[in-house]
């Protein structure tokens, strides 16, 4: 089993401390307050809005040297909801990376809301989470606290698959944000 160290104490934060103490994991939540307490886990998640990211790896940057650390973040312009604010052809993930090289990063969760990922099913189908990342051990660290919690996960490639991972996911957004679809909804690959 892991420990997991949790950044950012919102919704998402929570529900996947829930996930993963479910799945028989250790889990250390860290809120926007507790800077003067130091990141303990080998996994650490990045549940913090997009904007909050340089902040944390400045405040935060030694202590994730050698760690799985995975960005959940959506990069979206939510003043229009009709861009992402990273480059076309970046992600924010990638930016994490290059900021800490000595990490190991992942994208992961993006693309699941919270009442998903808190309901472990949808349409009848386990609740699927996608992840990208360049380190196939890294990612099967993270597969194994997904699949421990009854959720599948599924290895979307390589880094570079974050910038698709944030467009699904920006979709998903504006589709519940146009009440389009559900904010229980997502997506859920059948395999």
């Amino acid at each position: 089993m892991a420990h997991v160290s949790i950044i950012g104490t919102g919704n998402m934060g929570s529900v996947i401390a829930d996930l993963a103490t479910k799945g028989g994991n250790t889990v250390e939540l860290l809120g926007s307050a507790d800077t003067d307490k130091p990141v303990t886990g080998e996994i650490v998640v990045l549940a913090v809005p997009y904007a909050a990211l340089a902040d944390i790896i400045a405040q935060r940057g030694e202590q994730l040297a050698g760690k799985i650390v995975v960005d959940i973040t959506n990069p979206v312009d939510f003043a229009t909801f009709d861009s992402l604010v990273v480059p076309s052809d970046g992600s924010a993930t990638a930016e994490i990376a290059a900021a800490l090289p000595r990490s190991r990063v992942l994208k992961a969760f993006n693309t699941t809301l919270g009442p998903t990922l808190a309901a472990g099913t949808i349409g009848g189908q386990p609740t699927t989470v996608l992840i990208a990342g360049d380190d196939s051990d890294a990612k099967a660290s993270l597969a194994d606290v997904v699949t421990a919690a009854g959720l599948r996960a599924i290895d979307a490639g390589s880094l570079r698959r974050a910038r698709e991972l944030e467009a699904l996911a920006f979709l998903q957004l504006t589709l519940a944000a146009g009440e389009k679809v559900s904010w229980t909804g997502g997506f859920s690959v059948v395999v």
